[in-house]
């Protein structure tokens, strides 16, 4: 893992909840901000996606009688409040953060443009990718894959709330069993539900490494940058 210069963070929202059924916890959003910054520290060039669904997701739409465009536009809406929440916490820590956004909202955030993005990282800048791709019908874990090829990104690293990709749910089925490593082709071919498949396809065909691991685990993603065994590499 040592070879990674430019990074890719997926963050889910569901994990901003912490022990909450919803909305943004300050013990975990200021736990994000302390791994965000010891990365930052050792020189990585970093670029950070972050889910909705502590607010909202797209799917629940159809169960409040709200159209599903609507509601995925909605979940971009909620990706922005979270990113505007991490660009304050890590502000504060001093590190100079862009929130860029692929939905125009010029009050509070630049809009999303590749060579900008890129110019960012270059000047050690990081960078909150908010809005998903900016079209329904794709997640924020598809836009993780996207920008990640798109930006030249090394890897791909998804923290999550589980430590790393099962045979099965872990929390629903206590005989799962973890991969170490598995190929993109396994993940699709047994469907296993830790991002979508059009993620999963778009990092195949640009062999771009995928890690799952546990964000909730102090220093993991520093860890997996010194090339230790954290989670499931998918490559």
């Amino acid at each position: 893992m040592g070879q990674f210069k430019r990074i890719l963070l997926k963050l889910s929202g569901e994990a901003l909840m912490g022990d909450e059924h919803f909305g943004i916890q300050a013990e975990m959003i200021d736990h994000f901000g302390d791994e965000i910054q010891s990365v930052v520290n050792q020189g990585y060039e970093l670029a950070v996606v972050i889910g909705g669904g502590n607010i909202f997701r797209g799917l629940q739409a159809g169960n409040l009688g709200i159209d599903r465009v609507q509601g995925d536009y909605m979940g971009m809406l909620a990706t922005v409040i979270n990113g505007m929440a991490l660009q304050s916490v890590l502000e504060k820590r001093g590190i100079e953060t862009r929130l860029m956004s692929a939905v125009s909202i010029q009050q509070v955030c630049e809009p999303y443009i590749k060579r900008k993005a890129v110019r960012h990282l270059e000047k050690g800048r990081v960078i909150i990718l908010a809005a998903g791709t900016g079209n329904p019908f794709f997640t924020t874990d598809s836009a993780a894959a996207l920008r990640a090829v798109e930006l030249g990104a090394d890897a791909l690293l998804k923290g999550t709330s589980v430590d790393g990709i099962y045979t099965a749910d872990p929390k629903k089925n206590k005989d799962a069993s973890k991969f170490d490593t598995i190929s993109y082709q396994e993940v699709i071919n047994r469907e296993l539900g830790v991002m979508d498949q059009t993620s999963f396809t778009l990092c195949k065909e640009n062999k771009l490494p995928i890690v799952v691991f546990s964000i909730k685990e102090k220093g993991n993603i520093l860890k997996i940058l010194n090339g230790e065994k954290i989670g499931t590499i998918v490559r």
